[in-house]
């Protein structure tokens, strides 16, 4: 089949048509497509880096400018702008190019606005501006700093779409939009993203550049600080990252919120936001928060408020006083867009209209290029000016010091101009002017301030050679030029303060679980049959009546803890699990099965339940002799099912799983044949899951009970009873031997339970 294409006609075989070329699929829809991505990168997504406007921004101010729309006249209706935009320079949507001047206007999404709009532009909540036919626009001081020179022939004019008129190439204001404003816009195989910027530390960055072409990124960055965001913010990153983002033109930026905490009184506080993200909506950021308050998900946050009005206030009541507000900011920081970042490409077009992403030096260099060259056309334009008016100024002179003559040849020639120009030599326009001028002109005055204006367009003259031949000069008008614009910009002033401000700061925490969780007291209990509960405050674990359990129900473990504590629950079968106090049920009633909460085999007993505690470690030793050290780290797991740790082989149990206290250094282990052996703690090995090592040897029976106990100190042991009272053997060398060993009788005293504990 072929691949050329075949244009059907009923009366035409298209043979001899010349306007039909044949030509491959693939040759048609390249060429086609290679001109709309042009299209799309020259003309419509990427900013030009001599005035850092789009086609569609600059036609916007060209077309306020030809309404008279300047800061000091009246609002016109922003339907009158764009009607003149689409229909005379830009042939796109009309809802694009509103959409455009929108944002032009809005103070929260430009640094420095170039429209002043009157009625709703939208807001930092994310809602949309109001039609156009009901919202009024003019321009900024800053669109017409941007805007001037127009008029000097500063640039070129190409004709609009239509041929009907004429637009600007390029603006020739000095203001340094690109950096000040910033621009963000998708092409095609290509995006650019760039921050605004601080004018007053883009001005000194641009006067070093002019001193020394070759100076170094580090001296521009002392003076160049990173992005101003029209919504103030912090920006934590280092500087170091910031200056090797613009070094190379490509890198991205943490932007944080702004807040201070309050005190309201009382020990009471709250946190108040004042600056969130650019670009992050505030009724959808304040939906993230409400969000994580409702699900439960930051449990030390209790409330969101919005108390905004023109400013920013977003208050975040915590659970209780004792909450860290680090902590409470670094959660929200992780979880919202209280923490953003911003991304940075600078990715503009050059002077000939080529892509490229360039660093701060080099953007600063193509800027100041161009406004060299405005400055230089300027220069010619004013000296084009000033030729003509003194050739004018020639002729008037010429003319009073002959009116005599001048007036008789006026009064009796038919043509007096070529006579005129004959006898005074003059040109065409002198001879032209002189005719036009008006009878109350000729008086001796006026002679006088002629000679005077020639003097001075002269004087003028001669200091603009000068200045076009010197490239010396030109820098030094620039420098003058810059350190005057500077000064509307200042840093004290109102628009030039700077609104993001630097503070150095790591990444947002990773909080632990127990931060985001109210800490309280708390007394577990849990029953013999598995209920399990949690009583506020620490109670007296001596009381007989510390809580009601179910008939044929009774205590099996009651101990105190932390609402911020992580319980560590111990089965025979080996398998260790974690459950948080938080997450316990209350003492009111009888409490909730354990098993509907973890995945406890229905066969397994639970021999242990203690609060976990780091850096600690644990003595695990089942009924047939075998045991290890084990780090109370290896012990946590996070899901239902629990971890195991010890390996169990035939019907051996988990029998001892017991914390070691810091200063043991012995083992002792006791059989249920009443024989006693203690050994070196060193000659146990720390494992993280396994069998561990016999620690004794038995002909019957298993293991009773093993502890861990410091040799000088003695060998305890409780003497039972309700006393409670303990024995402690100091006398016990005979007693230690390797591990493994079968052992002998304890010492006199030592309880019938083969217990050290009861």
């Amino acid at each position: 089949m072929s691949d050329e294409i075949i244009d059907i006609d009923d009366n035409d075989d298209g043979e001899d048509n010349p306007n039909i070329l044949p030509t491959s699929f693939d040759d048609a829809l390249s060429e086609r497509y290679l001109v709309y991505a042009l299209s799309t990168i020259t003309a419509r997504s990427l900013p030009d880096v001599r005035d850092g406007l789009k086609p569609v921004h600059r036609r916007l101010l060209w077309a306020m400018r030809g309404l008279k729309l300047d800061p000091k006249s009246g609002y016109k209706k922003c339907a009158r702008v764009v009607g003149d935009v689409v229909g005379k320079y830009h042939p796109h949507g009309d809802q694009a190019v509103y959409d455009a001047m929108v944002r032009l206007a809005q103070d929260f999404a430009l640094r420095y606005p170039l429209v002043d709009g009157q009625g709703n532009f939208g807001n930092i909540d994310g809602d949309n501006a109001a039609a156009y036919r009901y919202t009024e626009a003019r321009l900024t001081e800053t669109a017409i700093e941007l805007m001037n020179g127009l008029n000097e022939g500063t640039v070129n004019f190409l004709p609009t779409y239509n041929g009907e008129d004429e637009e600007p190439e390029v603006l020739p204001g000095l203001f340094p939009n690109l950096l000040a404003n910033g621009a963000a816009g998708i092409a095609v195989g290509m995006a650019t993203s760039i921050p605004s910027h601080n004018v007053a530390e883009i001005i000194d960055a641009a006067l070093l550049v002019i001193d020394d072409k070759n100076v170094s990124h580090e001296s521009l960055m002392e003076v160049f600080h990173g992005p101003d965001f029209a919504t103030g913010g912090i920006l934590p990153d280092s500087r170091d990252v910031i200056s090797e983002a613009y070094r190379t033109g490509r890198g991205s930026f943490r932007l944080r919120a702004r807040w201070e905490k309050e005190d309201i009184g009382r020990g009471q506080w709250q946190i108040v936001i004042t600056e969130i993200p650019y670009q992050v909506q505030k009724g959808k950021l304040i939906e993230q928060i409400a969000t994580l308050v409702l699900d439960k998900k930051l449990p030390i946050l209790a409330d969101v408020r919005d108390e905004s009005d023109e400013n920013i206030r977003i208050v975040l009541e915590p659970r209780s006083r004792t909450v860290e507000s680090d902590i409470l900011m670094d959660s929200l920081f992780r979880m919202t867009d209280l923490e953003s970042r911003f991304s940075l490409n600078m990715n503009v077009l050059d002077a000939i209209r080529a892509p490229s992403v360039m660093g701060l030096k080099e953007i600063l260099q193509h800027w100041l290029a161009h406004q060299f060259v405005v400055l230089q056309r300027k220069t010619q334009h004013r000296l084009d000016n000033i030729n003509a008016r003194l050739e004018l100024l020639g002729g008037y002179i010429i003319a009073f010091l002959n009116l005599d003559r001048v007036i008789e040849i006026i009064r009796n020639e038919d043509e007096p101009k070529p006579i005129m120009m004959a006898e005074f030599e003059l040109t065409d326009r002198q001879a032209e002017a002189i005719l036009n001028m008006r009878l109350r002109s000729l008086r001796k005055l006026e002679e006088m301030e002629l000679k005077r204006e020639r003097d001075a367009l002269e004087k003028e003259r001669e200091d603009l050679l000068k200045l076009l031949d010197s490239q010396a000069r030109q820098r030094t008008r620039m420098k003058r030029d810059l350190t005057e614009l500077r000064k509307a910009y200042a840093e004290d002033t109102v628009l030039g303060k700077r609104r993001t401000t630097l503070e150095e700061a790591g990444a947002a925490r990773e909080i632990p679980l127990e931060a985001m969780i109210e800490k309280e007291p708390a007394t577990v209990i849990l029953s013999t049959r598995g209920w399990i509960k949690a009583m506020k405050g620490h109670a007296d674990l001596s009381r007989d009546d510390l809580s009601k359990f179910k008939e044929g129900d009774g205590p099996a473990f009651a101990l105190h803890a932390q609402t911020t504590d992580r319980l560590v629950l111990i089965t025979d079968n080996g398998r260790f699990y974690a459950l948080g106090v938080d997450k316990l049920p209350g003492a009111r009633g009888f409490g909730e099965p354990v098993r509907s909460m973890l995945d406890i085999d229905n066969d397994a007993n639970i021999i242990g339940a203690l609060p976990f505690v780091a850096g600690k470690k644990f003595l695990v030793v089942a009924d047939n002799g075998r045991g290890f050290q084990l780090a109370t780290e290896d012990v946590l797991s996070e899901t239902r099912k629990g971890k195991q740790i010890v390996n169990l082989k035939g019907n051996a149990r988990l029998k001892v799983a017991r914390l070691m206290s810091d200063n043991a250094d012995h083992i002792a282990a006791i059989g249920d044949n009443r024989k006693l052996v203690i050994f070196a703690l060193a000659d146990l090995p720390q494992m993280a899951r396994g069998q561990g090592v016999q620690l004794q040897r038995y002909r019957d029976g298993g293991l009773s009970d093993a502890t861990a106990f410091c040799f000088a100190d003695g060998l305890s042991w409780t003497m039972g009873g309700e006393t409670g009272r303990r024995r402690t053997e100091t006398d016990i060398g005979l007693w230690k031997v390797a591990r493994g060993a079968a052992g002998r009788l304890p010492p006199n005293g030592f309880p019938r339970s083969n217990r050290f504990e009861d």
